[in-house]
This record gives structure tokens, sequence and C-alpha cells, in this order.
């Protein structure tokens, strides 16, 4: 399965994290919000970045009916990509397509945006289920230092446990996997969730005999998220 969240290290697509904030004595909670720069980014970071939120988003029960089908997002990031390849060899109706093709592909992407934004219910891991990011809300202006796995352990049969050094004013850690194929290639990341504890970042799901590279960043401060940590290698039992 293709990460849609953690797939693209440089993507950064998502929504708000939720914070609470002190007014003359008075608590006010701030609602979690869709990170619309996806229609910024590079056409390739695009074309990923689309495949995540089909992936993130099929199946998943916090989105049952997005007001742009998911088939159809396929359809338009496959016509993106074709359209991008064609463009490549030059002149102006085959980049003209490509321009039209893009900018039909985020519409989509941001009709489904600002529907995740209402449906996940202000909780910022189902946000983050279907491969959207954050935007966000700290004020403290302070940027998440990277993260660092300090262990690798196996859990239960076809679990690897990651323990990460806490990171300051981090609010959740989002891990990414991938196999290590014939001749040590890792293949394309993989979502292993979001977690609340540092020392307890938990991948399930994975082959008994098979080794894995795993790697954390951190959620919250003022640039949303760290870069991703150190990546350590393991075997799963």
């Amino acid at each position: 399965m293709t990460t849609p969240l953690a797939r693209y290290g440089s993507a950064v697509y998502g929504v708000a994290i939720y914070a609470s904030t002190q007014s003359g004595g008075r608590k006010m909670n701030q609602q979690l919000r869709v990170l619309f720069d996806f229609v910024s980014m590079p056409d390739s970071s695009l074309d990923e970045f689309a495949g995540g939120t089909v992936t993130g988003m099929t199946a998943n029960p916090a989105y049952p009916t997005p007001p742009v089908a998911l088939p159809t997002v396929e359809l338009q990031q496959q016509a993106f990509n074709a359209a991008v390849i064609a463009a490549a060899n030059g002149g102006t109706t085959l980049t003209a397509a490509k321009n039209n093709a893009r900018a039909e592909l985020v519409d989509s992407l941001r009709q489904n945006a600002s529907y995740v934004q209402i449906k996940c219910n202000n909780n910022l891991q189902t946000l983050l289920s279907s491969g959207y990011q954050a935007a966000s809300t700290n004020h403290t202006q302070t940027p998440l230092t990277q993260p660092v796995i300090g262990d690798l352990i196996n859990g239960n049969t076809g679990e690897l446990v990651a323990r990460v050094k806490a990171v300051t004013n981090a609010r959740a850690y989002e891990a990414r996997f991938a196999l290590i194929g014939a001749g040590g290639t890792p293949g394309p990341w993989q979502s292993g969730g979001v977690f609340t504890n540092s020392r307890a970042v938990v991948i399930t799901g994975l082959t008994p005999g098979a080794t894995y590279v795993v790697e954390v960043r951190a959620i919250g401060g003022s640039n949303g998220y760290s870069d991703w940590s150190n990546a350590v290698s393991r075997m799963s039992m």
C-alpha cells in the first residue's frame, strides 16, 4: 500500500493540529484545518499526492461519500500524469493540455479537502488517514527538531516497535516504513500510522522474515511537521 501520508517526505498536505489556548481566562479550542499547499506543488509531487489521497480515503469509513468520487480523482490523476509525460517533449499545445489536466485535478482535490476537514470530527489521526495534512495552528513559532529513533525492536509477530526521543512541541509522531528488497534497495514508503507516545510507535501488518526500514517525524510546532528521522532497519519476526 502506498503511503498517503508518509510516502512524500517533502510534500506537506494535511490538516490543522488541534490546540487549546487561554484567552482572557477562557479556554478556546481551535478547529482542525486542511493544508491546501498541494495547489502549488511541483507536477511530480502533485501526482503522488493525489494518489495518496485516493489510497487514504478508499474504504475509509470516516469518508464514505466524498464530493468527487475517488475513481474520478484516480482517472484525473492518470490523465494528468500522461499529460506531464507528453508535455516533457515540449510544445505549446501539450503544455496547455497539461495545465488544464492539472487544474481539473487540483479542483477535485480542493473539494475533497474541504470534505475531509468537516468529516474528520476534529480528530488529527482521522484527518491524516485521508492523505491530506494539517495546517499548523501552533503560535509559539518554534520549529520542530528532527526526531531520533533510539531503538527499533520486534513486538508481536509481524510488528516492529520504534522508540523515539521525545521532541519539544510535538503533539504526535507519524511513522513510515518500506520493505527492503533484493540488493538492499527499499521499496515504496508506506504509512505506519500516527502515534501520541514516542516510546511506542508500533508498526503492524509486516511479513515475518522480511526486513524493513523505518523513519518517524514529529507533528506540531510552528512548521507543522519535522524532517524525517534517521532511517533504522530490522527484520520482522
